[in-house]
């Protein structure tokens, strides 16, 4: 009996002070906080918050929620705008426990018609962190989830060229009323300096840093010259900890992407895909993509992985049908570059001592190496066939492309070409500027046929062409690097039949080609033909070059300048049977690449073309005897040749 009497005082007491409570929380202003908490904010981030309107509390363990009307808060005094925040109302719930540790934790952001204006300075400085320097990353609000009736929000980074405006609304509820109202977005400006325009829309809830529930969106924008458009899901809005959505890409290069990812991509000709866009964890993986690159498919998939030193770049693509104009920009090579070279110099005739650029066959477009080092690479492509092109019978194609610490590597690199196969080594050293370029080009059995222009093609038949090319150079374009290169070329042609019109016609034998115009061309047999230059500083010397066939030897001699794309070689003719009328005179080729000219010795012509008229006003008989070529001429010695070249 004792006992209860303390007992029932006791709970009196509780309740009294319960009842108090609850009618001091009913009854308590707590307008009379705004003061102090102005103060507060001000002391410790130098910045004004003002609170014109009513500030109310509703008491909640852990979680209290505070609700305030009329609200600013201002930018620090380097910030292009004076406000960071303006709002008709802001309400939210705060983290007790972790206020009282002095961390600021928001959950349930709720703003109403806010403009917000966020911005980062060339220093770093942010104003979104409270700090007085604005440089303390932890010196910020952690906010879970943020909804809002409607209201801007503009970001400015002057150093990364960054300044975007986006308006947002909340859409209407569906009719039947059972899900949240979405939200609706449309934003401008420029992005790294790229002009920006996108629209979409989201779930209702903006789950800031939320990472297990997953967040609806929907985007078609445009970054530059490349159309985005994305349906799915993100989870945690801030750190983006997975994604998966499905994504349309299109746009003129796949290397503007860069301004979008950082990561360095090839220059191609316009583009379009689509696929899955998948992350999990440190890996973001495009999988089961579908487009094209120029007019050639590709389908397959990529990835990229971080958390090492830099980003890895893993993909396997696949193209049915491959143009191969598709793979000009990759090295340096402009649309129609050929096309374009060899219109030019029809219309201006053959080339000057300097052959202009809009003449040169060569890619020259240079590399954008100084990205090279912001990413690593492994990348397989192949190409299961090949669109005829005009100037190489290209039929399939392969190649894995690594990119390891500003090195490139295509190795191997293998085309299906002419019946026959090139396979070649190619590294890029992209530390060095310029770029330090070394390639060897194996040739095997490549048919001679097929190779020749089409004019051409009955002039040989089943002769196969090898050899191989090694080469080393300095240059940051296809165009500079063999300006600059060292090394060797050799070819070989063996077996085979060639034109007998053709070999004639080098001889300048006019009474063999007479009797074939009247009887018809044949095939006589190719012994073999040899091609050996030594390549320094872009300068190729003929060490040997020959061609063999039953009537005729040619021997050359002369240069190639890879610099200026000059032709300067010189054929003399073995004839081995003898020929009752031939001019005989050395045969020259100059030009350029895309216009070669071929012209005889007219001064040697000249002279025996005199003779023959002299001796005809003796006795026209003997005007042929200058005009004879006496032969024979010795079969070349290929075997031994090509066994002391081993």
């Amino acid at each position: 009996m004792n006992l209860l009497r303390p007992l029932k005082w006791i709970g009196a007491v509780l309740l009294t002070l319960v009842v108090a409570a609850v009618l001091f929380v009913t009854v308590f202003d707590w307008n009379w906080l705004r003061a102090p908490l102005q103060q507060k904010v001000f002391e410790r981030t130098g910045r004004e918050l003002l609170i014109q309107g009513d500030l109310d509390v509703h008491l909640g363990w852990p979680w209290p929620r505070l609700q305030a009307r009329q609200v600013s808060f201002a930018n620090p005094a380097w910030a292009a705008q004076k406000q960071m925040l303006t709002a008709d109302e802001v309400s939210f719930s705060i983290h007790l426990p972790q206020l009282l540790a002095q961390r600021l934790s928001v959950s349930d952001l709720h703003l109403v018609k806010p403009l917000v204006y966020l911005e980062r300075d060339p220093d770093g400085r942010k104003t979104w962190l409270l700090d007085r320097e604005q440089k303390d990353d932890s010196a910020r609000i952690t906010i879970d989830r943020l909804t809002f009736d409607q209201g801007v929000v503009g970001y400015d980074d002057t150093a990364d060229k960054t300044s975007i405006r986006a308006e947002l609304s909340t859409l209407a509820k569906p009719a039947e009323g059972t899900q949240a109202a979405g939200v609706a977005f449309k934003a401008e400006g420029k992005y790294k300096g790229l002009p920006l325009v996108a629209k979409g829309t989201g779930d209702s809830v903006l789950a800031l840093r939320d990472d297990s529930t997953p967040y609806g969106l929907s985007i078609d924008g445009k970054v530059g010259h490349t159309d985005i458009r994305a349906e799915g899901h993100i989870t945690s809005l801030i750190t983006f900890s997975a994604i998966n959505m499905q994504l349309a890409l299109s746009g003129d290069n796949l290397n503007q992407l860069y301004a979008v990812t950082g990561i360095a991509l090839p220059a191609t000709r316009d583009y379009v895909a689509q696929g899955h866009l998948v992350r999990k964890g440190n890996t973001l993986r495009y999988d089961d993509f579908s487009g094209r690159v120029g007019s050639s498919d590709l389908t397959g998939w990529w990835q990229v992985e971080t958390g090492g030193k830099r980003p890895l770049l893993t993909a396997d693509l696949v193209s049915n049908r491959l143009t191969l104009e598709d793979l000009g920009p990759v090295i340096g090579a402009r649309p129609g570059h050929l096309e374009a070279a060899i219109s030019a110099t029809e219309q201006t005739g053959s080339a000057a001592a300097i052959t202009p650029r809009a003449k040169r066959v060569i890619p020259d477009i240079p590399f954008k190496f100084e990205h090279w080092d912001t990413v690593d690479a492994e990348v397989k492509f192949s190409a299961k066939s090949m669109r005829p092109a005009q100037y190489m019978p290209l039929e399939a194609f392969s190649t894995r492309l690594q990119l390891k610490d500003s090195v490139l590597t295509l190795d191997p690199l293998q085309f299906d070409v002419a019946g026959g196969q090139l396979d070649a080594s190619i590294r890029l050293d992209g530390r060095h500027n310029p770029i330090q370029a070394s390639t060897e080009l194996q040739l095997k059995r490549l048919a001679l046929a097929k190779l020749l222009p089409a004019a051409q093609k009955d002039t040989t038949s089943a002769s196969m062409v090898g050899g191989k090319i090694k080469l080393a150079g300095n240059g940051n374009s296809v165009g500079a690097m063999l300006a600059q290169a060292n090394g060797s070329v050799a070819l070989l042609v063996s077996r085979g039949e060639i034109s007998q019109m053709a070999m004639e016609k080098a001889g300048l034998h006019l009474w063999e080609i007479f009797q074939l115009t009247l009887s018809g061309d044949k095939q006589i047999k190719l012994r073999c033909a040899v091609a050996n230059f030594n390549v320094t500083s872009g300068a190729m010397q003929a060490d040997t070059l020959l061609l063999d066939t039953e009537v005729t030897t040619l021997l050359g001699s002369g240069s190639i300048d890879l610099a200026q794309e000059k032709l300067d070689l010189t054929l003399t003719q073995d004839t081995k049977k003898t020929s009752p009328l031939a001019l005989r005179s050395p045969i020259h080729i100059g030009g350029n690449f895309a216009k070669p000219v071929i012209g005889v010795d007219q001064g040697q012509m000249a002279v025996r073309a005199l003779g023959a008229l002299a001796l005809g006003a003796i006795n026209p008989l003997l005007a042929l005897i200058p005009l004879i070529d006496a032969g024979p001429g010795e079969d070349s010695d290929c075997a031994q040749w090509l066994q002391e070249k081993r």
